[in-house]
């Protein structure tokens, strides 16, 4: 099922660790309004991206819907916005790295509909629909060890 242009329902429920498992990662029904919200928020990231870039620049979903059972098996927060099909964690090689690519979104942060924006160990990109009730929240950066106001480098990232 497609629930934008370029964003399917299968990509937002895709878990290579529930598929090895042979368990369902299904958005129940009721979630798939915000699961279509998720999906516009997408589009408008992408479209961000391809502007700046001059160029066609995807953007590819790693981690979107979680059920219960994998959010805890992959180490997600309790109250993850994965859960309720807010979240998706992403990354966009033609345009550039996470860090890149977060700084972008977050120079577009309420024109994109995007709540909450984390760099998490220069890895992916989370972003979620949802805007946490702590401002500080909004916009992070996460690594092994720290949690980060802001769109930070990594040292690998350093000359990004």
């Amino acid at each position: 099922m497609r629930l934008s242009t370029h964003f399917t329902l299968a990509e937002l429920q895709v878990s290579q660790l529930a598929a090895r498992r042979g368990v369902p990662n299904t958005i129940p029904p009721e979630l798939l309004p915000a699961a279509r919200e998720l999906a516009q928020m997408l589009e408008g990231i992408r479209w961000a991206l391809t502007e700046d870039a001059g160029r066609d620049c995807p953007v590819i979903v790693s981690s979107g819907y979680r059920s219960a059972w994998l959010n805890e098996a992959v180490g997600g927060a309790q109250n993850s916005d994965h859960l309720r099909a807010q979240a998706a964690d992403i990354i966009a090689p033609a345009y550039g790295t996470p860090f890149e690519v977060a700084r972008l979104i977050a120079r577009h942060l309420d024109v994109l509909g995007v709540g909450q924006l984390i760099h998490e160990y220069g890895a992916w990109v989370h972003v979620s629909t949802r805007k946490p009730l702590a401002p500080v929240n909004r916009i992070l950066t996460i690594t092994r060890g720290q949690v980060l106001a802001g769109i930070q480098p990594l040292p690998s990232e350093a000359s990004a």
